[in-house]
């Protein structure tokens, strides 16, 4: 809540919202010099920023509404607000008033469906209980979270197209971290360790591994499925929460924001 933050804008002054800010900004842009938190003249009311072109109000409340009557009651006091529609009803009886909309609505959706299971087998060297070669079916929710367009964060068809796109790189793969890697021959991938079940050399077609950037745990499974992903995602989805359940009642849930190309 805009009440629970401070905004500072460019010359160090504690704003009491984002609106406040956008103004500042918006001033600093056009290269008008104003005090913030300014007496009226002629009064005992303070306004949020004083120019030498006039005053303005931020209504960010029914009290900011009612401040600002009384701020066009003060003679010679040129002034003018900008607030959220949502007190448009409470001032829409002041002249030289304008509103702008709030900041588009930011939701989620999540998928959960049968076509999303994969299959794998892995190795975990550093665990004994899992450090020889075996498998597991995985079931899978994808959460997508950005800004909304028409009530919408993205269509459900679309979306499960593409995590099913990503799980197919995922399905029936024998997933190996990187370190693990011997010189094969062509066309083959080989890991070798040694673990506290003994020492492995596993040898398997190129086309059925999955090489990954550290162990093969469902925990880097679920930050590589966002890895895959996120350049899939559409401009608006801002982060992506991926629960990977290794078999039942236990799993891993990876929360990632999409970074966007500069």
């Amino acid at each position: 809540m805009d009440s629970d933050l401070g905004y500072v804008d460019g010359r160090g002054n504690v704003l009491r919202s984002r609106a406040e800010l956008a103004v500042a900004r918006m001033l600093d842009f056009l290269g008008i010099e104003y005090e913030y938190d300014a007496q009226v003249p002629g009064s005992d009311l303070r306004v949020d920023f004083a120019t030498g072109r006039g005053l303005l109000e931020v209504v960010d409340s029914e009290a900011d509404a009612e401040k600002f009557a009384r701020i066009r009651q003060v003679p010679g006091a040129r002034a003018a607000a900008v607030g959220r529609a949502s007190h448009g009803p409470r001032a829409s009886d002041l002249r030289e008033i304008s509103f702008y909309d709030d900041e588009p609505e930011s939701g989620s959706i999540f998928l959960e469906d049968p076509s999303f299971d994969f299959d794998y087998a892995h190795v975990l060297p550093l665990v004994e209980k899992c450090s020889i070669l075996h498998g597991h079916t995985s079931s899978l929710m994808v959460e997508l979270a950005g800004r909304m367009t028409d009530n919408l964060v993205m269509d459900f068809g679309e979306a499960k197209r593409l995590v099913r796109e990503a799980v197919a790189e995922f399905d029936h793969k024998f997933f190996v971290n990187e370190k693990y890697l011997v010189p094969s021959e062509k066309g083959r991938c080989r890991a070798a360790f040694d673990g506290p079940r003994g020492s492995f050399d596993i040898s398997v077609p190129s086309e059925t591994a999955y090489v990954l950037r550290g162990e093969a745990t469902v925990e880097n499974l679920s930050s590589e499925l966002v890895r895959i992903l996120a350049p899939k995602m559409p401009a608006n989805i801002e982060a992506i929460g991926v629960h990977i359940y290794e078999g039942r009642n236990k799993g891993s849930h990876v929360v990632s924001s999409v970074a966007r190309g500069g």
